[in-house]
């Protein structure tokens, strides 16, 4: 029960979003400079407060994302919520992450209170020499792990390939979304194991290697069963990109 005295707390409701895409076979998410303070000229994720009482929340994150980014109908699905006391020195602010895992992204075009806009691979986003805004480096950490989870148990890498592929192509897929080598003869079986998810299609394409290798395009199911799980038979990347 309030008695008359209560008086609610003073928040502030925002929005941060994570967008993901692969460039140059990479991970990479979209970052900010920050134009304003605080944090002025530290990268950030794109995002801000809500424009007023009567701004849906999802509606907020799509207009920032143009706004700062220049980009627009790319499909949100909620992230989490972050509201840590101390979390943005203008008050306590509670933001509403969203994220998007999205192929063949244009460049951004920055906009209102952003400097510049860039795709940032996710391995520079949260290296240790990176100062990223606010708790932005952990909203990052958490998008690119429900990322490489959709990838054990939906087919969305398919999206990521060609109308046709090789399984070697959409390996690369995999392996740039998990930051891990895989081992082709390990993936090549449970690829096949995963009912639905990919059809054979069309000849055989030579490879780079004057090999031939056998087309397939996203199968039926969007739910893979089994999930392609990471597993013990991986080799992590070295910092070049190299198994170590």
């Amino acid at each position: 029960m309030f008695d008359d005295s209560w008086e609610p707390p003073a928040i502030l409701l925002a929005v941060d979003l994570v967008i993901l895409t692969l460039r140059d076979s990479r991970l990479h998410v979209l970052l900010i400079e920050r134009g304003i303070e605080p944090h002025r000229g530290t990268l950030a994720l794109p995002g801000g407060f809500l424009r007023d009482a009567n701004e849906d929340i999802e509606d907020a994150a799509r207009r920032e994302l143009n706004e700062e980014a220049g980009l627009a109908d790319v499909h949100l699905e909620p992230l989490n919520v972050y509201g840590e006391p101390g979390r943005d020195p203008r008050g306590r602010v509670v933001s509403v992450a969203y994220l998007a895992i999205t192929p063949r992204l244009p460049e951004p075009v920055a906009g209102t209170d952003a400097v510049r806009a860039c795709w940032t691979s996710v391995e520079d986003a949260l290296s240790s020499d990176a100062e990223l805004a606010f708790d932005h480096r952990r909203i990052v950490a958490d998008g690119v792990e429900r990322a490489r989870t959709k990838l054990e148990h939906t087919a969305l890498a398919t999206a990521f390939c060609g109308e046709t592929f090789t399984i070697s192509e959409l390996q690369q897929v995999y392996e740039a979304v998990w930051g891990i080598q895989l081992d082709p003869r390990n993936f090549y079986r449970k690829v096949q194991g995963a009912r639905g998810f990919i059809v054979a299609d069309g000849p055989l394409r030579r490879t780079a290697n004057g090999r031939p290798a056998r087309l397939f395009r996203a199968g039926p199911d969007q739910v893979l069963y089994p999930p392609m799980v990471r597993t013990a038979h991986v080799a992590p990347q070295g910092p070049n990109g190299s198994a170590n």
